[in-house]
């Protein structure tokens, strides 16, 4: 697994993001935020399995639409710093 991926984070983003010195502080950011998405997206399909109305339903929906709009972003803007040379890299 790579470092900087988002698998890499899942389990302990607590220990990967405060113990990190090779990935610069808006980097940093950018991995929250695309571990943010995927928590997002996994309690939105948690909360549409389990949910009891139609309320709920909606709630979620908007939680997984907002989820893949944060990764998206995140992702297009990790990959503007990876061409500028900013995203630094392990090795």
């Amino acid at each position: 697994m790579a470092v900087g991926s988002v698998q890499h984070l899942k389990g302990s983003p607590g220990a990967f993001f405060g113990a990190c010195p090779l990935v610069k502080p808006c980097d940093r950011n950018i991995l929250k935020i695309l571990h943010l998405a995927e928590e997002m997206i996994s309690l939105a399909d948690q909360g549409d399995a389990d949910r009891e109305d139609v309320g709920c339903g909606v709630l979620y929906g908007v939680l997984r639409d907002t989820a893949y709009k944060l990764k998206k972003m995140a992702e297009e803007e990790k990959r503007s710093h990876q061409e500028k040379g900013w995203w630094l890299q392990e090795g």
